[in-house]
């Protein structure tokens, strides 16, 4: 992890003082000045890497390292090679999975410029800020929330995730037990992560049996004598039929959703069961989009030097920005709960100038970039920079310019 350092004395008077890793603004953890961002909770990669490591270490010693007296030297070698391998294979998912940015989009340092609603004639206009936008991609209509934390527009799939406190890009869900968010960038990496241990799980509980086997058949015992000559192989056995129904039927329920287009996010909030899911291009389609389609870029880089910031002066509650969620519950402002967003969908869907509707085509949505590198080659002074006077995020503003 990282300890922020301070600024060499050369670099005191100059426009550049930090990193962005070192005045991120997120929960996340860095690692190796920025290289890898992992999530608050990264420490339960510990346990993850022992649950995996410890009994390999077991079968290698008390099971594999046996069964090279019963067959043959190439035979026997190839039992241990292949369980090593496969367990270096499946930690370098792992740490592909955890240690990159999942699709993280970058917040704005100023909240956008509130709108005016369209009074009656006489009456006083109060600026605010509408809580929903619509965006119509390939004829669905997307409502896009605004995030207050992030003071920006979400695209459509995107969602606020309240453990690493940022804003993520086809979010899925955020994993314990790879301490991250699992998103765009770094779902391909946990599908076959997770595969991979269902299918280590597999090889180590097969051989197992055939050294139990081994041992009746030698011996001449029963079953049940030959179980208890290795506990070792009985207790891997019962650890990995465990962990195969675990880890076997999260890859069965990510293939249902890789089929069908869902996020595990979607799974849960919406029944795509009742009406027509819009994101599902069929199961060949489907299926590509994920595996063979090229990872998007990366719209943060953690190691680019911060501009230094001048003070903003704070706005006066009149003619402001004025948030219907301030003083709300941070879970509620974030996670987007039916009891907040009820009010701008019911409230702000009524009032016609409240709502503004894009028409984009979905091969458009992967070219979108925010402007952060050209603001950065500018030398402008900030890394995100504050948007137009109305009030989208840099996505939804890119879906905007290309259909105008």
């Amino acid at each position: 992890m990282y300890v922020v350092t301070p600024p060499q004395r050369s670099d005191l008077g100059s426009n550049y003082g930090f990193r962005v890793y070192q005045t991120w603004k997120g929960s996340n953890i860095f690692c190796l000045q920025g290289r890898f961002i992992f999530g608050p909770d990264a420490r339960s990669l510990g346990l993850t890497i022992s649950l995996i490591v410890v009994p390999v270490i077991v079968f290698c010693i008390f099971v594999a390292s046996k069964l090279m007296d019963d067959f043959s030297d190439t035979w026997g070698v190839s039992i241990v090679s292949v369980a090593v391998v496969f367990t270096i294979y499946d930690l370098i998912l792992l740490m592909l999975t955890s240690g990159r940015d999942p699709g993280i989009i970058p917040r704005n340092s100023h909240p956008p410029e509130p709108e005016v609603v369209d009074g009656n004639s006489g009456t006083s206009q109060t600026p605010r800020l509408p809580r929903v936008k619509e965006v119509e991609v390939n004829g669905n209509i997307f409502k896009v929330k605004y995030c207050d934390t992030c003071m920006l527009y979400r695209p459509p799939r995107c969602s606020h995730c309240s453990i690493c406190n940022n804003c993520v890009e086809r979010f899925d869900h955020h994993c314990p037990w790879v301490g991250q968010c699992i998103a765009q960038r770094n779902y391909r990496f946990f599908f076959m992560f997770v595969f991979s241990t269902t299918l280590l799980c597999v090889y180590v509980l097969a051989f197992c049996c055939v050294y139990i086997r081994k041992i009746k058949e030698s011996e001449d015992i029963t079953i049940w004598k030959a179980m208890l000559k290795t506990p070792a192989s009985m207790a891997l056995i019962i650890y990995t039929f465990i962990c195969m129904w675990f880890v076997g039927g999260l890859t069965g329920f990510h293939l249902y959703l890789i089929s069908t287009n869902q996020t595990t996010y979607e799974n849960f909030r919406y029944s795509y069961d009742r009406r027509s899911n819009p994101h599902n291009k069929g199961v060949v389609d489907n299926f590509k989009e994920i595996f063979c389609y090229a990872i998007p870029t990366s719209k943060n880089d953690f190691r680019a030097m911060v501009p230094r910031e001048a003070p903003v002066p704070l706005r006066s509650a009149v003619g402001g920005f004025m948030s219907p969620n301030m003083g709300r519950g941070n879970d509620e402002i974030e996670m987007g709960r039916k009891g907040v967003w009820a009010m701008a969908e019911h409230g702000d869907d009524k009032n016609g100038s409240n709502n503004e509707r894009f028409h984009v085509n979905d091969d458009e949505l992967g070219d979108i970039r925010t402007t952060t590198d050209d603001y950065e080659q500018s030398g402008r002074p900030n890394i995100h920079p504050r948007h137009s006077s109305w009030e989208m995020s840099p996505e939804v503003m890119a879906l905007a310019s290309r259909r105008t």
